[in-house]
């Protein structure tokens, strides 16, 4: 859900519940309304009556009955409302309908002193006293005896109760009446207010956070790598505006100086990759020449020391000497390989491959090695075809690296074993041993390059032993979308897997 369609629907809600408000304190206004009118009517009907009849109370003494008749005659064409006379006390005297065993004896004053007082009140709620369970719309109006000098207290009051008007057709349609026009333009200009509203802030706060996030794309899409090229940014270009006082501003201003410094460190560490690229390879270049020249002379004197009657003393310090400029030719060489599969312009020359035939190959290479050694190097034989697309050399490659590690280090009597198999949509190359193994402190870091373990245990790299030998089948691996693991137990052997995608589509066997 994007933050502008949150936005929107927070103020759509908004805008709704606004609405409803509104409504409901219409009808809770019509309500207050028709109490207050109903209060008023109410007050005004016993005020013309305690002027006009004065003397209720002494009728009331006189003739009880009487007052009740009255009282009914003068709510007669009223149905909703009824009549008491009431003592000082609050007692009932007299009704306008008939008091039965249900019906309440006495009034509470409270209600009945606030309706009477001289302080009007918009309506008051009191008891009813034919249902004294519920509150309803009272009146009252003192009465004093007729005396020369009357009481300030009250002898009696009128107290006027109004029925709650039922709930019918009638009332309903002056409700939705009152409702029709001013409620509803009213709803309709909050509406359009909250909808105008959230454009301009949905059209504020989301065009900066628009251009943020295109900038953010742009940098995903190009890389530093591609703005650095064009030597200005299209993600600086796309920010907003980065001289704005507020949060959008001052985040533009932030990503404005981040992006700027990762171009400069990216343009710096581009140029140190080069340097170095450059630098092992002309090292490599400048070294394998020499070395190869030395060897070849080295190589000629021993064949010539091989005769009968050469100094053996001799002979022996070419060999070691041979030796070590062979380990350095191969050091020399393998560092150019790296360089080389470094390179972002390197390319695989891949092809379809049984990996079964190839493990065959490597075999061959090394089984005269093997077998001066007393150690047994054999091929393992799969169910069936193990067909991958892969470039052959590489592949070859790793799998001598990994094969002349084992070689180094075995004993006579312990057995290599190289296997392919189909895994799911992958192949799995392994190369197996029952060698002493690897400790367990070295073997997170037997891919590093360069990485040389001090355990008398643990297997030589490769490579003249200066651990470029993991490392390149590491990298190999890597530029065919493959990965390789490593599990040994020191002193029970080592086992090195090639995971490697398979040829999409293609039939395992």
């Amino acid at each position: 859900m994007s933050v502008r369609f949150k936005i929107a629907l927070t103020v759509l809600l908004a805008g709704l519940l606004t609405a409803v408000g509104v409504v409901v304190s219409m009808v809770l206004a019509f309500q207050r309304f028709e109490y207050e009118s109903a209060s008023m009517r109410a007050h005004a009907f016993l005020q013309r009556v305690a002027r006009q009849h004065p003397e209720l109370l002494e009728v009331h003494r006189r003739t009880p009955d009487q007052v009740n008749i009255f009282l009914r005659n003068l709510v007669l064409y009223e149905p909703d409302v009824r009549l008491y006379l009431l003592d000082s006390t609050g007692d009932i005297l007299a009704a306008s309908d008939d008091l039965r065993a249900t019906h309440a004896r006495r009034v509470p004053l409270g209600p009945v002193h606030q309706a009477a007082g001289d302080s009007p009140m918009p309506y008051v709620m009191g008891d009813d006293p034919a249902d004294p369970s519920r509150q309803v719309i009272v009146a009252a109006w003192p009465l004093h005896q007729q005396a020369i000098r009357p009481t300030a207290t009250a002898d009696g009051f009128l107290y006027l109760v109004c029925q709650p008007m039922p709930v019918s057709r009638a009332r309903l349609n002056t409700l939705l009446g009152s409702l029709a026009e001013p409620g509803l333009v009213m709803v309709l200009l909050v509406v359009s207010a909250m909808t105008l509203l959230a454009a301009w802030v949905i059209a504020t706060i989301t065009r900066p956070l628009t251009r943020l996030t295109q900038a953010v794309a742009t940098v995903t899409q190009e890389g530093l790598q591609g703005a650095s090229r064009q030597g200005a940014s299209t993600a600086i270009a796309s920010l907003p505006d980065t001289g704005a006082p507020d949060e959008f501003g001052q985040l533009a201003r932030g990503m404005d100086a981040m992006l700027k410094t990762l171009q400069s460190q990216w343009a710096t560490l581009q140029r140190l990759d080069q340097f170095r690229r450059e630098g092992v390879s002309n090292l490599s270049h400048d070294l394998r020449s020499p070395l190869t020249a030395t060897a070849a002379c080295l190589e000629t004197l021993q064949n010539h020391w091989n005769r009968p009657g050469s100094d053996a003393g001799n002979r022996e310090l070419v060999t070691v000497a041979l030796r070590n400029t062979h380990n350095a030719a191969r050091l020399v060489r393998s560092l150019g390989d790296l360089a080389q599969l470094d390179e972002p312009t390197f390319t695989l020359q891949t092809s379809a491959l049984d990996l079964g035939e190839l493990l065959g190959d490597v075999v061959m290479r090394f089984a005269s090695r093997a077998e001066a050694r007393g150690i047994d190097l054999v091929a393992e034989e799969s169910s069936g075809p193990v067909v991958a697309e892969v470039d052959n050399e590489l592949i070859e490659r790793a799998l001598a690296n990994l094969v002349d590690n084992a070689l180094k280090f075995c004993a006579a009597g312990d057995r290599i074993a190289l296997g392919a198999a189909v895994r799911g949509s992958d192949r799995v190359l392994s190369v197996c041993d029952t060698g002493p193994g690897i400790a367990l402190g070295d073997q997170p870091h037997l891919f590093d390059r360069f990485y040389q373990s001090r355990q008398s245990t643990a297997p030589a790299m490769g490579e003249g032993g200066k651990g470029l030998g993991l490392a390149i089948v590491k990298r190999i691996a890597e530029l065919h979308g493959g990965t390789v693991t490593l599990e040994s137990d020191a002193g029970r052997g080592t086992c090195v897997t090639l995971v490697l995608p398979g040829i999409q589509g293609s039939n395992p066997l």
